[in-house]
């Protein structure tokens, strides 16, 4: 038989629309598997390329089927059940629970950073691992890595503040890959009259015996279904700010079984995430456990906040890959005047600035994944780079995946504005990264403050410098001068107090640090790193070097960068 046959998917009519639909954006993508060749040992990694090959052969097909119809049918509230009680419930449409069975069940994506046997490996596995299955399923499903990023740090938090008794009553079940068991948790904080200020929260936890009894709203409630969720409220007694709040888990169900007393007011009418449930949430005095010390319940909170900013990153880096195997398949598919797209220089050169900013955040998510490991194994140096790295990366990465969306849609042209391609929904969910987990502002802010109250910028450096003297010849002095630069200005910046700076100076940072992952990299790759060096100098002349605007510029760089990283990709 013959191939033609086999695949006639595949088969297109001359002039037809270049798709991704039979590729495998594993094998697809250089980037990735160079890296992970990095970060991860020879032995874990050759369990796991099968699963990562099997992924990335799912995600233009079938997976990215089931999110199109999970988005077009999206979650339902249904205040009352058949008999006229007030038993609240949502319901999810097929395409989202076979998603779920996917990502929780076959995958173990909640599971395998917090117990052992995912996948048949004895250990849990490095979050780099976790982070790369991420990065491949966000490019077909955006909206249910929420609640697979909310469960797998729900599991975290038990762990790591809960008492025995919480662990052994709840873990199991976040932990599970057998969907018949299988619990989804969740982090509920903003309510009305607060966003980022969360010392603004008015939810009040009551104690009662053996446990809380919890009242007061939340304004935006991912993942409305869950099983458990993570709050933050204010004990009787306890003082104004975040200081005065506790953290407290709210399970759905009390431990008899019956309904937990909060309900579910209505569901979000969202831009983006609508294949997920978001609802707004009335507590009226509903069971709850203490989580950890009541006085540090912010503080506990934040870690959950933190490691979602990376998750978040990770998802922004998926979005623009997805958007960039598009565009990879319109230009190579497309002829036009000749010649075919990939060839012109002008589409090279628009390639070439959507897949930068893509490298930039899939070389920070693992670079900053490496220090979370080795901050959880108790390197407190570790943990001071990784205050620092995670906003920088939430920051700049979330940012950047709006516009390189934008441009892929352009690449497709007309056809990408049409429903029935994945344009329109990847810049739709591209736009909620700046918001969850905190604004642009506000996350440029926090770099600030971990400057200013940790002096992290300078054990960042240090490590960064570190890893410069694996770099040869004088690229090395020329990344290093930049990374001084950018460490000073990002000191003076948050040392005064100019607000109006935090942007730049964490853009900047950012951007020297990309410059020395990517130098560093390319090093450890020998010949293999030459799109990785490419990379390097394109950030330094781009991001980290003063340009003309009204100056023509020498092409001899780029075309030497698109030789280097098209040809690779």
């Amino acid at each position: 038989m013959s191939q033609a046959a086999i695949r006639p998917s595949l088969q297109a009519i001359e002039g037809a629309q270049p798709e991704t639909r039979g590729l495998n954006f594993f094998e697809r993508d250089a980037s990735l598997r160079t890296l992970l060749g990095l970060y991860l040992p020879a032995d874990l990694l050759g369990r796991l390329k099968p699963q990562y090959a099997k992924l990335g052969g799912l995600v233009p097909g079938r997976l990215d089927d089931l999110a199109i119809e999970a988005e077009r049918n999206p979650p339902v509230l249904k205040p009352r059940n058949r008999r006229g009680e007030d038993a609240w419930s949502i319901a999810l449409h097929p395409a989202y629970v076979e998603l779920k069975r996917v990502a929780f069940g076959v995958l173990g994506l909640a599971a395998m950073s917090n117990r052992p046997g995912v996948f048949g490996w004895p250990k849990t596995v490095p979050e780099v691992a976790k982070y790369a299955f991420t990065y491949l399923f966000s490019q077909a499903e955006f909206g249910l890595c929420c609640p697979i990023n909310m469960t797998d740090l729900s599991a975290r938090m038990i762990l790591k503040f809960g008492s025995p008794e919480l662990i052994e009553r709840y873990v199991p079940g976040l932990v599970a890959q057998d969907m018949d068991v299988h619990q989804q948790g969740t982090m509920w904080m903003t309510e009305k009259q607060g966003g980022s200020d969360v010392g603004k929260v008015t939810t009040t936890a009551k104690k009662n015996g053996d446990h809380w009894l919890i009242t007061g709203d939340k304004w935006f409630c991912s993942v409305a279904d869950a099983d458990m969720a993570l709050i933050l409220a204010r004990p009787e007694g306890a003082g104004p700010g975040t200081r005065g709040l506790g953290l407290f888990l709210v399970p759905r169900r009390r431990p008899d079984g019956t309904l937990n007393s909060y309900t579910c007011v209505r569901l979000k009418d969202k831009l983006g995430t609508r294949s997920m449930a978001s609802g707004e949430m009335r507590f009226e005095g509903a069971y709850a456990h203490q989580v950890g010390a009541l006085e540090r319940g912010f503080l506990q909170m934040t870690d959950m906040i933190n490691l979602s900013r990376i998750s978040n990153a990770v998802r922004a880096a998926g979005l623009m890959r997805r958007s960039i195997h598009e565009a990879l398949a319109v230009s190579e598919g497309r002829v036009a005047f000749g010649r075919r797209l990939i060839d012109m220089p002008l589409m090279r050169r628009q390639l070439l600035k959507m897949i930068l900013p893509a490298e930039q955040a899939l070389s920070g998510a693992f670079y900053a994944a490496e220090l979370l490991d080795k901050a959880d194994a108790g390197d407190e140096v570790a943990a001071k780079r990784l205050r620092i790295a995670t906003p920088l990366l939430k920051f700049r990465a979330c940012r950047d995946a709006r516009k390189v969306a934008g441009d892929a849609m352009e690449v497709r042209g007309g056809s990408g504005y049409i429903e029935e391609w994945a344009h329109p929904r990847m810049i739709r969910e591209t736009h909620l990264g700046s918001i969850w987990e905190g604004t642009s502002n506000i996350v440029a802010l926090d770099v600030a403050r971990a400057i200013v109250k940790a002096r992290a910028h300078e054990s960042l450096a240090e490590d960064l410098a570190a890893k410069l003297n694996a770099v040869e010849g004088p690229l090395r002095s020329t990344i290093g001068n930049a990374l001084d630069r950018a460490v000073a200005f990002a000191s003076k910046t948050a040392g005064s107090g100019d607000e109006r700076q935090a942007r730049a100076s964490a853009s900047a940072l950012y951007h020297a640090m990309s410059a020395a992952l990517f130098a560093w990299e390319a090093a450890r790759l020998g010949k293999a790193g030459a799109p990785r060096l490419a990379l390097a100098r394109l950030v330094l002349a781009h991001k980290l070097s003063p340009r003309d605007p009204l100056a023509s510029e020498d092409g001899a760089l780029e075309e030497e960068a698109a030789r280097a990283i098209l040809g690779a990709t």
